[in-house]
């Protein structure tokens, strides 16, 4: 059980774990959850870790499909540049691995901003804490336990 599945539990909204076996190869974490779970990639979000100019940092979440636009993503948190975060600082305040983090349950809870797209689907997929693990729940239960902000991002 991860830190992201407990806090899911524990805000009692409906959800399901979906599991596959990680290929260590395999390119990106989440296309390969896309592919191995026959999921519909554009639900599929992944969460990465920027670096604001402030030094401070926070989550975007985008389709599998799509790439952060980091000019995009500093716009909407109001700073001059976004960057991505180094994955020692990613680690350190999520406690996850990259390619399993969650957008739930990290140990310093960080400003998240989620892709306008995924209000398009009334049901997201993200990873639930570890590779090959992943989180479906409503999108407006996941942006009610992340506190995140939709924008464009992509």
């Amino acid at each position: 059980m991860t830190p992201a599945v407990r806090m899911v539990e524990a805000a009692r909204v409906p959800f399901r774990v979906h599991e596959y076996t990680h290929d260590a190869g395999a390119g990106t974490y989440g296309q390969e959850a896309a592919d191995k779970l026959g999921l519909p990639a554009e639900q599929v979000f992944k969460t990465l870790v920027v670096q604001l100019d402030s030094g401070r940092l926070a989550v975007a979440l985008v389709p599998v499909t799509a790439q952060l636009n980091l000019k995009n993503l500093a716009r909407a948190t109001g700073a001059k540049k976004a960057a991505m975060a180094a994955p020692v600082d990613v680690q350190r305040a999520t406690g996850y691995v990259l390619g399993g983090v969650s957008p739930l349950g990290q140990k310093k809870r960080l400003a998240t901003w989620i892709d306008q797209s995924a209000l398009e689907h009334e049901v997201i997929y993200v990873s639930a804490g570890r590779r090959g693990l992943e989180l479906e729940l409503a999108t407006a239960d996941l942006q009610r336990l992340t506190a995140g902000q939709f924008a464009p991002l992509i």
